[in-house]
């Protein structure tokens, strides 16, 4: 699967003992172990990006900082394997603990950055390098980590890094050590990633060894082993894709008819990034202030327990109460899952009909066997004739039921057989009649032919291969680059550059021109697009004078109808005085005694 950004989201407002089918086992915390291997040919300086012992530290670090970002409660560690020295605590030889099993911080980062700046003989003369390590003990090593880890991880993963694909090669036993041990990790719940990295004028060759290491995570559908990699973008994707544990949003059945049901997990493949809320801190201890709501009757005092809290629908002048379960049963529309009600072409599915961002399935084989299978049939089926499936959706318990249509995708590999985007089925919410509005559009004028001619040519010039992922939001890279330069106590942060602003040069360069047609063509001479129209000036003199003289001319009918029915009480002040003043009457006095004034001047 590809790096998915999964959330699960819930509702403050909902009860704690819901039984829903969503999956709310796993631990908030993860822990992932950097397994580096230190041989001599990790140095070589290959390009502008350093060796490719670089490589990895450089990926460390980068994922060190984005989990401080995303999720602080992560634990990191950092382990070389293949060094002359040994640090670990069960003495293993040639296994360097660099860093053990904890969050990440500053001084993590920091310590990382200072194996960047060191060169090879600085390395060897601190650590040293040595062939005659077992793979076995590393991996040994890394089970251990977590196993003597204090906190509890939903999720574990060892990612190894190394450019030897046969290491061992003169020594079976060791060979067969490092494969039994890679076995026991995978039933204990430990994956292992392979970081491979290609030498110059050498393939690495998976099927030489690291084949029968290297098992495919529950959650993941068996793919083409990705290329070698030896550039730093390329590796730090694959890092972060390995890193990311990929959350199930929901554990669903997908009814296909009678008896007949799927195991399928629900993902969100993107979701929105937004600045941290503010913490509030006590100022003696600088500790997180926690908040705790008590509640008290209004009579009494007494405070009250969740029991004694009820709620009431008032009719018919009566406060009727409804218990806990009560309330329950009338939310509750069914169970949840997916029915499936039919087909559709998928040009049934329209772009307007967006309101909601929309969801991934993707089968789960350990709840019913056959699911994967059934779901890649049915998959293919509706790929091939060009079809949606129309489903109701209800997400959890006490939720409405929606209408869905369920687009498949196949499964796409870029030229380094990395995977671009996943296998399934898009669940993409379908609107109701109540959420379809009718737009009143005022008449605008329409553009001729040769002015829509003109706009495409425009169009077609500044036409590029779009991407979402090469556009960061300005505002958010810009408030983590001061923070990191905060907590790193560095001078400046790094250089960022704004892509989503316009390009200038690159514009007049390719479509000066025509934009200047444009302009003449659609635009009257004189006018500038995007200046602002100039303030309008303010009449010499009294305005109010002005206005009221504007009104003189419809004071008598208006005022003197009012004084007939007896409504000039509804006048305001400054109107019955503007009338007296056009009069030539006394404007002086309280509303009462101005209306007693206009009655009289009217003959009422």
């Amino acid at each position: 699967m590809s790096n998915w950004q999964n959330f699960f989201p819930r509702n403050d407002d909902e009860d704690e003992d819901d039984q829903t089918e969503f999956d709310q086992t796993f631990a908030t915390k993860d822990g992932v172990i950097f397994l580096i291997d230190t041989n001599q040919t990790m140095f070589q300086k290959s390009d502008d990006d350093g060796s490719h012992f670089d490589l990895c530290v450089k990926c460390a670090r980068s994922v060190m900082g984005n989990k401080i970002i995303s999720s602080d409660k992560d634990l990191v560690g950092v382990v070389f394997f293949g060094t002359d020295k040994n640090k670990n605590k069960n003495d293993f030889r040639h296994i360097y603990v660099l860093q053990d099993l904890e969050q990440p911080s500053a001084g993590k980062i920091l310590e990382l950055e200072s194996h960047l700046e060191n060169n090879n003989n600085d390395f060897k003369a601190k650590y040293g390098h040595s062939s005659s390590f077992s793979l076995s003990d590393a991996l040994w090593c890394c089970s251990n980590m977590f196993s003597q880890c204090s906190q509890k991880l939903g999720h574990k993963r060892i990612l190894l890094f190394t450019n030897n694909d046969s290491p061992h090669a003169d020594n079976i036993a060791l060979q067969r050590q490092a494969k039994a041990k890679a076995s026991d990790l995978n039933s204990n719940g430990i994956d292992i990633e392979l970081l491979h990295l290609r030498l110059p004028g050498h393939n690495f060759d998976v099927s030489r060894f690291y084949q029968d290491i290297i098992f495919a995570p529950d959650d993941e559908e068996l793919s083409v082993m990705p290329d070698a990699s030896d550039k730093f973008d390329e590796l730090l994707t694959r890092v972060r894709t390995k890193d990311h544990k990929k959350r199930s949003q929901g554990k669903l059945n997908f009814s296909l008819g009678s008896d007949f049901d799927l195991a399928v997990n629900v993902y969100t493949l993107t979701s929105k990034t937004s600045k941290p809320y503010s913490v509030n801190l006590y100022k003696r201890t600088n500790e997180e202030v926690r908040k705790k709501s008590t509640y008290f009757c209004e009579e009494t005092g007494e405070q009250l327990m969740p029991s004694d809290i009820k709620k009431f629908q008032t009719f018919g002048g009566r406060k009727i109460a409804f218990e806990k379960d009560e309330l329950k049963e009338m939310k509750k529309f069914g169970d949840p899952g997916l029915v499936l009600l039919g087909f559709k072409p998928k040009s049934y599915v329209k772009n307007h009909f967006h309101f909601k961002s929309s969801q991934f399935l993707f089968p789960d084989e350990s709840r019913i066997k056959g699911s994967t299978t059934a779901f890649s049939a049915l998959l293919q089926k509706c790929i091939d004739r060009d079809v949606v499936p129309i489903c109701q959706y209800i997400s959890r318990q006490n939720t409405p039921p929606r209408c869905v249509a369920l687009v498949g995708q196949k499964e796409e590999l870029d030229d380094q057989n990395m995977q671009v985007q996943p296998s399934g089925f898009h669940l993409i919410f379908l609107p109701y009649s109540d959420d379809m509005r009718k737009l009143n559009l005022q008449k605008m004028p329409k553009a001729t032919p040769e002015q829509v001619d003109k706009a495409k040519e425009i169009i077609k010039k500044l036409q590029f291969k779009y991407n979402p992922s090469s556009f960061e939001n300005p505002a958010l890279q810009t408030f983590w680059r001061n923070l990191e330069v905060l907590a790193l106590d560095k001078d400046m942060p790094e250089e960022f550059t704004d892509f989503t602003a316009p390009d200038v040069d690159r514009i007049n360069s390719r479509a000066g021109k025509l934009i200047n047609e444009f302009k003449e063509m659609v635009y009257p001479d004189g006018y500038t697009p995007g200046q602002k129209a100039a303030p309008k000036r303010k009449p010499v003199g009294d305005a109010g004078a002005n206005k009221r003289c504007k009104t003189d001319e419809t004071t008598e009918i208006d005022v003197g109808q009012m004084a007939k029915e007896g409504k000039l009480a509804k006048l305001t002040v400054a109107d019955l005085r503007s009338f007296c003043q056009a009069k030539k009457l006394q404007t002086s006095g309280k509303k009462s005694e101005l209306v007693e004034r206009v009655k009289k001047f009217c003959g009422e």
